[in-house]
């Protein structure tokens, strides 16, 4: 069954399932304890560790592990919120719900929005008249859009926010395993959860700056663990998981196997445009993940279509996972000028590296039979 909801969660990584095994049969001391299986855990936590602020390019002392995004997310604003009581939050307009809800509960009455363009990228130039007026106690702009793809110029917005001295969060949720890891640690503050490509889920890490911006920071408090900045027994096996997925996605980027399948995307996307006269694909005109396509249908809602393209084998969202099992309306379909009536016609389809332009075409075709059925007044389900 193709699956086209990898922004959602991507299928654990046969890498990362065989280093989660080992590490529960053959390690699996608590790594606080005194005796000798004990400090092999650690040694083997400061291995992988080490391992992963390689690949992103960051020193090891400024990583934490976490449970994930919206973790990271929380302990990050909050951080900030306490170390800077004045000053606004700068927020692109399109991030995802664990910054946005984060920003307005703990910098309530202080989060701006950013403007942007039809895409949803960010307006530098608005950012940096921003940063020179003062008052501005951080800026949280994503890598990558979580339902459209579209790329934001982050590395540009890291060096602005450093030259003004203003802290910078990065959400690299998406970027990570779909595009090169290297130069994330430019970041001031950054995250990002396992699942998403291919490790486990209930995993992830955050990013800390180097110098005073870090001081006092502190996810969760209990037993000191990470040189308390969170507290809790080390999840090694969650860990040894998450950096065998991470290490196998940049292989498959290093190798060229994977970026270049945007071709099929944009052929699908084609496919539709013909059959359907006025589906749009938001965020189309800028440069996003290979591996999205958020198609707004113009016809038929999409919790019709979801069960329609599942019972033909077929597994897709309508945008953000948390967003549909909510109930809610896409807050980035809004952000980019969508109307309601719009953003409930929307079907997000996000591929992985398994997927074939075979996958692709059938999916088209799928898409086109719905329409079809719908069309013809099919069942309503």
């Amino acid at each position: 069954m193709p699956h086209f909801d990898h922004n959602a969660t991507a299928p654990l990584r046969p890498a990362a399932r065989a280093a989660w095994l080992e590490a529960n049969d053959t390690d699996w001391a608590n790594p606080g304890g005194a005796y000798r299986a004990a400090a092999r855990v650690r040694a083997l936590i400061d291995r992988e560790r080490g391992r992963l602020a390689t690949l992103l390019g960051a020193a090891e002392a400024r990583l934490v592990l976490t449970s994930g995004a919206t973790e990271a997310a929380n302990a990050i604003l909050a951080h900030l919120a306490a170390t800077a009581p004045a000053g606004a939050l700068l927020l692109g307009p399109t991030e995802h719900s664990c910054v946005r809800a984060a920003a307005t509960h703990h910098f309530p009455g202080r989060v701006e929005l950013l403007p942007a363009d039809r895409a949803g990228v960010v307006d530098r130039a608005a950012l940096g008249a921003r940063l020179a007026s003062g008052g501005v106690a951080a800026v949280a702009v994503m890598a990558a859009n979580n339902e459209t793809g579209v790329l934001q110029p982050w590395r540009e917005i890291a060096a602005d926010c450093r030259a003004a001295g203003v802290p910078y969060v990065c959400d690299a949720v998406q970027w990570l395993g779909r595009l090169p890891a290297a130069g994330l640690g430019a970041a001031d503050f950054l995250f990002a959860s396992a699942h998403k490509f291919g490790g486990p889920k209930g995993a992830g890490f955050l990013l800390l700056p180097d110098g005073p911006a870090a001081r006092g920071f502190a996810a969760q408090r209990g037993g000191g663990q990470q040189g308390g900045r969170r507290a809790g027994t080390e999840d090694w096996p969650a860990l040894a998981a998450l950096t065998a997925a991470l290490a196998e996605a940049e292989a498959e980027l290093a190798a060229g196997d994977v970026v270049g399948r945007a071709g099929w995307r944009d052929c699908f996307e084609a496919d539709l445009q013909a059959a359907l006269p006025g589906v749009r694909f938001a965020g189309a005109e800028a440069p996003r993940l290979w591996n999205t396509s958020l198609a707004v249908l113009p016809a038929g809602e999409s919790t019709r279509w979801i069960p329609k393209l599942d019972r033909r084998g077929f597994s897709v969202s309508t945008t953000a996972a948390c967003a549909a099992a909510q109930g809610h309306g896409s807050a980035v379909l809004a952000a980019l000028g969508f109307a309601p009536a719009e953003t409930r016609r929307a079907l997000r389809f996000s591929a992985g590296p398994e997927t074939t332009e075979a996958d692709w075409r059938a999916l088209a075709a799928a898409v086109l039979a719905v329409r079809d059925e719908i069309a013809a007044g099919g069942p309503v389900v």
